[in-house]
């Protein structure tokens, strides 16, 4: 069954915003989203670690809003509903006073579908530097992998590292210059898998991936099993190599080919001072996700740890950067 869907949302402030919820629930609508400024601002805070910027349009579009969403069925039903919604709302004005805000109404049509499904008309396969080739999960066996490429299955949708964002493609593409048939590799902040499994593709023998969110752990393994390496050589584990002793005393255990960071400058820093006590002779510290501005304070810090930067790579204002002890 093809269901559709009205998306409503209406605007009012931060203050009103208790009132008009309250108002609301008594539709039994079925949930609510409630999208404020000051929540944006605090999750911006909380989670200030994981990015160097937020993007000014992001910022401006966020700044002052206060509106509350939810959903209707597209049909008789729905819009009879919607229509007594809509038509309460001057009351509800009176009763709150002028703090509600404009109450302006807004509706999008979508299909069930939509949902899960209309966002991976974004996502088609996608050439890496000179070797690699991304396939997309839903186009494995359609798509066709030009001559001279490897193919590198993901499913885009589950968590960062989906190979189109510029700081992903220039790891990308250190890795295809740097790994060698039997190289141990190592991928902090791993997210997706990408690059590991990108390096395991390309010949690697050997990869452990790290990442802080649990989550990534199965993404990883997903993407893994997608590209038929097994867990007999490709470990993932939940963890923050900053702060986790005995993860980094494992990690030590043995010394890797490549070390891969694509995470942001405010980790790569403190993270610097731990990679020449996991490189292997002769091996390749591989780090990105650096906006253009912090690039000389990274390679600064690279440097003070006794290592050489032996490439720098640019991209629409990313950075990366390839250094040797």
């Amino acid at each position: 069954m093809d269901d559709r869907w009205l998306e409503v949302s209406v605007d009012t402030t931060d203050a009103g915003m208790d009132d008009l919820a309250a108002y609301l629930t008594a539709f039994d609508l079925g949930g609510l989203v409630l999208e404020d400024e000051a929540e944006f601002q605090t999750f911006l805070e909380q989670n200030k670690q994981y990015w160097d910027y937020v993007d000014e349009d992001l910022m401006e579009r966020m700044k002052g809003v206060a509106r509350v969403k939810f959903y209707v069925t597209d049909d008789a039903h729905g819009r009879e509903k919607l229509s007594r919604i809509t038509g309460g709302l001057p009351a509800l004005r009176e009763r709150c006073g002028g703090e509600l805000g404009t109450l302006a109404v807004r509706t999008a049509g979508l299909r069930e579908e939509d949902w899960a499904n209309n966002w991976k008309q974004y996502y088609k396969p996608l050439t890496v530097g000179e070797r690699l080739y991304i396939v997309p999960e839903w186009e494995k066996g359609e798509a066709a992998i030009p001559e001279g490429r490897t193919a590198l299955y993901l499913n885009p949708g589950l968590i960062f590292g989906t190979g189109t964002h510029a700081s992903t493609q220039l790891c990308l593409g250190g890795v295809e210059e740097f790994v060698k048939d039997g190289d141990r590799v190592l991928d902090l902040g791993c997210g997706s898998g990408i690059l590991s499994i990108a390096a395991l593709c390309l010949g690697a023998e050997r990869a452990f991936g790290v990442d802080i969110d649990p989550k990534a752990v199965g993404v990883a393994y997903e993407n893994a099993e997608m590209n038929g390496i097994g867990r007999d050589i490709y470990t993932v584990r939940a963890g923050n190599v900053l702060s986790d002793k005995a993860l980094c005393a494992q990690l030590a255990e043995q010394k890797w080919n490549l070390v891969l960071a694509n995470i942001v400058a405010d980790v790569i820093i403190p993270l610097s001072a731990q990679v020449p006590g996991l490189l292997a002779e002769g091996g390749v510290f591989l780090c990105s996700g650096i906006i253009d501005t912090r690039s000389a304070e990274v390679q600064a810090a690279i440097e003070s740890r006794g290592m050489k930067i032996i490439r720098r790579w640019e991209k629409n204002g990313w950075v990366a950067l390839a250094a040797s002890l």
